[in-house]
């Protein structure tokens, strides 16, 4: 009878993942899309390349394009949306920019811009309706973070970044190698080293440092390391060597519950299939994950994936306000995960 209830239970958990799949909803744009913000189950927006923004306001069945005015050549891989009308965007590359919207993408206004070549902006996460960061590539030594506290208004340093070992950097791939919640910083890097770096807003164990654990995910080469994490049920991290994508060898790390702190990364028993840009917490034991070779989901927390589409996407991101998941990557395409 205990073989028979396991077997029964495989086999139900099977099929309740083959149902899981994802729609393409558009696709043919000549635009990379890397920046994606689900608000709610109606409203969503993503950042391009070639200066390009989006909207729908409809759960993603139609789209509104825009150029951002000035900025047709800005590559803007992330961006935060708070409403139909509010979004902040920020590009990779020099310049790099912060501009902000507050009616619906028709006007962009600049919060923030260097000139420098050294300034290579790499993601951006909030935790509230005002305070956010900006992370970009190291700079002496240093991971670049910018901050804000009034909504994207006005952006300073913070105050102690982490060190960056030499030839390690973050991935300006899906916008989510950064992580903010209302106690925790999280970073995960790539390059020569692969680690994830935490920062507690309170005193710690650590003091004023901040916390660096390794990962067990494929590094060493500028190609190779984290690209993304989630929190939720667990932790998990994703990653691999984009230049060779389809190699399924270390491309995720999974901690149970709040361990992450406590123990070592664990490799999954069944790996995402291929190199993953992205990953993100859905409910429960459920994360969905996406890169050039297709997509995963796994249901236990991360000890093992399933693939449930072939199709390539660079980010996912879940509704902030609801259950709507999307996806975005190449050549304009915007898909729907359904559950």
């Amino acid at each position: 009878m205990k073989k028979y209830l396991i077997l029964t239970f495989a086999i139900l958990a099977n099929l309740i993942t083959q149902a899981q799949h994802i729609e393409v909803l558009q696709q043919g744009k000549p635009n990379s899309i890397r920046g994606l913000s689900v608000v709610d189950d109606h409203v969503a927006w993503i950042s391009a390349s070639k200066g390009a923004i989006a909207i729908t306001n409809d759960g993603g069945k139609t789209w509104d394009w825009k150029l951002v005015a000035g900025f047709e050549k800005s590559d803007f891989r992330d961006i935060e949306a708070f409403s139909a009308k509010e979004a902040i965007i920020m590009s990779s590359g020099t310049p790099a920019v912060i501009l902000k919207t507050v009616d619906g993408g028709e006007s962009w206004k600049v919060k923030y811009q260097n000139a420098d070549s050294a300034y290579f902006f790499d993601a951006m996460d909030f935790d509230g309706l005002k305070h956010g960061l900006v992370l970009g590539d190291p700079i002496k030594g240093k991971f670049l973070l910018m901050e804000t506290k009034d909504g994207g208004e006005t952006w300073q340093p913070f105050s102690n970044p982490p060190d960056a070992l030499p030839g390690e950097a973050a991935f300006a791939a899906s916008g989510t190698c950064l992580r903010l919640d209302s106690d925790f910083i999280y970073i995960v890097t790539g390059g020569s080293k692969s680690r994830m770096l935490i920062w507690f807003y309170q005193k710690w164990v650590n003091g004023d440092k901040w916390l660096a654990l390794k990962l067990a995910i494929t590094q060493g080469k500028q190609s190779q390391g984290a690209f993304s994490l989630a929190n939720g049920g667990g932790t998990i991290v994703v990653g691999g060597d984009y230049k060779k994508d389809r190699i399924v060898d270390s491309t995720a790390n999974y901690w149970p519950n709040d361990e992450h702190t406590k123990s070592p990364a664990t490799l999954p028993e069944k790996t995402p299939q291929g190199f993953q840009s992205c990953v993100e917490y859905i409910n429960g034991s459920t994360f969905i994950s996406t890169g050039t070779p297709g997509s995963n989901i796994t249901t236990d927390g991360g000890i093992t994936w399933t693939k449930i589409d072939d199709a390539g996407y660079n980010v996912c991101r879940k509704a902030k306000y609801g259950s709507l998941v999307l996806l975005a990557g190449d050549h304009g395409r915007i898909g729907i995960f359904k559950p």
